[in-house]
């Protein structure tokens, strides 16, 4: 088996020197006949090299062109190397960074489909926009900070203020509605009983208009006399309507006593009947306080204990006179 493959191949590679020897025999006629060629071609030669050799350059001129040619490659890497050191300082004067560090620090992200070219001359415009650097800026941002903290102290202290008022303010309108809410029952209740003496057989009542808001509410007077099927003031007759007042107006003076009281001609609208019991309702509160009363009625003056009156003679002065009644005097 093994001399048959030796025997395989011999007869390959036999087979392979054959064709190169073929192949080498036709490659040596080619040069041959190419060699022929070129010399047919090289015989005028002599006299296009004698002008050749005329144009030819000096030698010094060649070699100062070589020089120059020489010597850009130096030149390029010097101004490389002074534009590197320009930089090198600019980033230590103005940045205070080195190299290295600028080198390893992280390149911002530009948007996409921006250029780090493109990005740089926007932040170069932006920075041309914002002006000239203010070396008093830090200065200025320390005052203001701390103006800012003053303020947002006082503004805190306000609140403050504010937050303690607003309970005071609530603790008021509780005691005030406390307040309210005490006398109106109080004043509601004796309105109904001075009302029902002044006008025997009649009713008369108090009526808050927000119940809900004691703070805000309003009182509203009903009164229905004897034999009248009307609530509001504004039907009742003038008598009637002085009457309802005083009723309310000792209402409150029955809920909330005071040493005196000072009364301005309030029974000048009262007929003789209405009059009479406004007197016994005189009579019942002089037996608590003192009543001044300002009054034209004769009757009104025949109950007072002493009369007080201002005269004046013609062409003379006022002079105050005072009389005890049943006193003779």
């Amino acid at each position: 088996m093994a001399l048959d493959r030796r025997q395989v191949a011999l007869d390959r590679l036999h087979r392979l020197r054959g064709r190169a020897h073929h192949g080498g025999r036709e490659g040596l006629a080619d040069l041959r006949e190419r060699r022929r060629k070129q010399s047919e071609a090289a015989r005028p030669l002599p006299a296009s090299s004698t002008r050749c050799a005329a144009s030819r350059p000096t030698p010094s001129a060649a070699s100062r062109r070589l020089a120059s040619c020489s010597s850009g490659p130096r030149l390029d890497k010097a101004e490389t190397q002074l534009r590197l050191e320009t930089h090198v300082e600019t980033l230590r004067r103005d940045l205070d960074c080195e190299p290295e560090r600028a080198m390893a620090a992280e390149a911002p992200r530009a948007a996409e489909g921006t250029t780090p070219a493109a990005r740089a001359r926007d932040l170069e415009r932006d920075l041309r926009l914002m002006g000239p650097i203010n070396p008093l800026a830090l200065e200025e941002y320390e005052a203001l900070q701390e103006r800012h903290e003053f303020l947002q102290a006082q503004l805190d202290d306000v609140k403050a203020t504010r937050r303690d008022l607003g309970k005071v303010i609530r603790a008021i309108d509780n005691e005030i509605m406390s307040v309210f809410a005490a006398a109106y029952a109080d004043v509601s209740a004796n309105f109904e009983s001075l009302f029902e003496t002044l006008f025997p057989g009649g009713k008369g009542t108090l009526r808050l208009t927000d119940p809900e808001n004691l703070l805000e509410t309003g009182i509203e007077v009903e009164a229905r006399p004897s034999g009248k099927n009307v609530k509001k003031l504004s039907l009742l007759s003038g008598g009637e309507r002085s009457l309802t007042a005083l009723a309310f107006l000792f209402a409150v003076f029955r809920s909330r006593p005071s040493p005196f009281y000072v009364l301005d001609e309030v029974e000048a609208a009262l007929d003789d009947m209405n009059l009479h019991r406004f007197l016994d309702l005189l009579h019942e509160f002089r037996q608590e306080a003192q009543l001044l009363v300002v009054s034209h009625q004769k009757r009104t003056m025949e109950a007072a204990d002493v009369l007080y009156g201002v005269t004046m003679q013609p062409g003379g002065s006022s002079r105050v006179l005072s009389e005890k009644v049943g006193a003779g005097t």
